[in-house]
């Protein structure tokens, strides 16, 4: 008797046989995918895991650098099939209506245990700020500023909500709009100089190792409960989940801890990485993670995905 000869290929090709639909070929409309990204170190780091899992996997990845507000509108339009950065509840006002509607849908929470809300530097929480009633007693020391991230932020919204509503006697302190990168040297410029400033903060974000900051109190009806705690979730378009499966099956799978994007923002801005680069590195360093993130998802062709995304890696 000839000894039956099993090639990799071929037991591939068993394989899907054996396990029947799970192993089918994605079709080619779902191929590309358009993944929103917003100028945050933190979604930068996500959609970097996302698209790194999605190449290996035989998947085209566009990743397109935009706007909170614009990446709901594209969503909604059907330009953008992923964003992995809807921070509720502070988003709460910019897509509840969308999510009711069903132009767009949410698909799990990706991030549990994070924060956003007003923070100062630890130096003025011992001097007795720990909570934004506090502020405007010490509006000198603090210039009337506060510091928020790019215009059209939500979290910038925020501030302006509390201003323009005089909450806490802050009706006549100032907004400063100009980007993370920009918030963040101005804010680690005054921390060095023991100056008093106070900011939109968050976490995961290694500000939190870098500064010694605090989280203020008294702000839940604006930033959330627990001093801006906050969740995580990921969106896509209408009705992606249903017509490619096999996409929303890796997206219902993919789910990050705050120490992970810790690690893979200080890539990014320590070390100077890609995020990508930053997300393959930290993948190889935590390869279990691919048989829970691509636990019954296959590549395009309808091969195993988690040993292909292995192979592809060199892991």
């Amino acid at each position: 008797m000839t000894p039956i000869k099993t090639t990799f290929a071929g037991a591939v090709a068993l394989g899907a046989l054996a396990t029947g639909p799970a192993f089918a070929e994605v079709p080619e409309s779902c191929r590309t995918v358009r993944l929103a990204e917003v100028g945050w170190t933190d979604i930068q780091a996500t959609t970097g895991v996302a698209s790194t899992l999605l190449d290996a996997l035989g998947y085209t990845t566009d990743v397109k650098v935009t706007s909170v507000p614009l990446t709901f509108i594209g969503l909604e339009q059907g330009d953008i099939d992923v964003f992995l950065g809807l921070w509720m509840p502070s988003m709460a006002g910019m897509v509840e209506d969308r999510l009711e509607s069903g132009a767009i849908e949410q698909v799990r929470a990706n991030l549990e245990g994070a924060k956003y809300t007003l923070v100062v530097p630890k130096y003025a929480a011992d001097a007795g700020v720990t909570d934004l009633a506090d502020l405007d007693a010490h509006k000198d020391q603090f210039g009337s500023k506060i510091y928020g991230i790019e215009p059209g932020n939500d979290g910038n919204q925020l501030i302006q909500d509390i201003i323009d509503a005089d909450a806490f006697g802050l009706g006549d302190w100032d907004l400063v709009e100009s980007s993370e990168a920009g918030m963040l040297l101005q804010a680690s410029g005054a921390w060095k100089a023991e100056e008093w400033i106070v900011f939109l903060g968050w976490a995961p974000h290694p500000m939190n190792t870098k500064m010694d900051i605090v989280y203020l109190t008294g702000g839940d009806a604006y930033f959330g409960p627990n001093q801006g705690g906050a969740t995580v979730y990921t969106l896509t378009r209408d009705g992606l989940s249903d017509t490619c499966s096999n996409l929303g099956t890796m997206l219902n799978n993919l789910a990050f801890t705050v120490e992970m994007e810790n690690i893979l923002m200080a890539g990014i801005l320590d070390h100077g990485e890609t995020a990508e680069s930053a997300a393959t590195k930290f993948i190889k360093a935590n390869p279990a993670l691919l048989d829970t993130w691509l636990d019954g998802v296959t590549t395009v062709d309808g091969a195993p995905g988690a040993p292909a995304v292995k192979a592809a890696l060199g892991l």
